[in-house]
């Protein structure tokens, strides 16, 4: 028998949560719950595949071993099937592998048991946030010369045209806005966006960074959002 987990009134965001240890799956929805959030459970992966299929949800938290299918089938599945919906895969294995597998098949972030439910909840917010996804943001970013991005559209306003973000440009954008100001290194931004190891060498960051600033700066060749720190990183002001 499934957990009942009432859903909150106003909910900042669906969530659909994939656990098979009921405990774990009351301690998470109560808590997810009592920040604002609604939340549906599944006990294992075909169930979880079922419901993740409906697209009725902002963010998946989905465990990899499941009964049944496992969460990285379920998870290739859904992209397989073009569902876009935010995964946050939970793995009590700390293999840099396991981690590297589940972003390359489509998750968006992975959080290692054992986990406390604040950084659980802090790592929801951030996606959600980063994405621009449910009702707790918008999505919309005021930036400098009266740049406008709007991540639930994925476009860019700017004097007044509306330019479309394509592919990996939203992702890559949204994270850089999710921690406007600081440096980002390079490596970490391949591991966050892209899934790819620190190690793997590839023009990928430089070349969607270089698309960005042509649709977000008036003068791309000296950019003043989008900035670079040399020798250290990327960072959006």
């Amino acid at each position: 028998m499934k957990p009942s987990i009432a859903k909150a009134k106003t909910p900042k965001a669906n969530i659909l949560l994939v656990e098979d240890e009921e405990g774990l799956v009351m301690t998470i929805g109560d808590r997810l719950r009592a920040e604002g959030y609604a939340v549906d459970a599944e006990l294992d992966g075909d169930g979880g595949l079922a419901a993740g299929r409906t697209g009725r949800y902002d963010l998946i938290i989905l465990d990899v071993m499941l009964p049944g299918l496992g969460g990285f089938d379920v998870c290739r599945e859904l992209r397989r099937h073009d569902v876009d919906t935010l995964i946050l895969m939970l793995t009590a294995r700390d293999q840099l592998i396991d981690k590297l597998l589940g972003l390359k098949l489509g998750a968006d972030d992975y959080l290692t048991k054992p986990f406390e439910p604040e950084e659980l909840v802090a790592r929801c917010e951030a996606l959600l946030r980063r994405h621009g996804r449910g009702a707790s943001r918008e999505g919309r970013y005021e930036l400098d010369d009266g740049v406008t991005v709007d991540l639930r559209r994925a476009e860019v306003v700017r004097d007044g045209e509306v330019i479309q973000l394509l592919g990996k440009e939203r992702a890559l954008l949204s994270f850089l806005l999710d921690r406007r100001g600081e440096v980002v290194r390079r490596e970490e931004l391949l591991d966050r966006v892209w899934g790819y190891a620190s190690e793997v060498s590839s023009r990928t960051v430089d070349v969607h960074i270089a698309a960005l600033r042509k649709k977000i700066e008036r003068t791309p060749h000296q950019p003043r959002i989008l900035q670079t720190v040399h020798g250290e990183g990327y960072r959006v002001v």
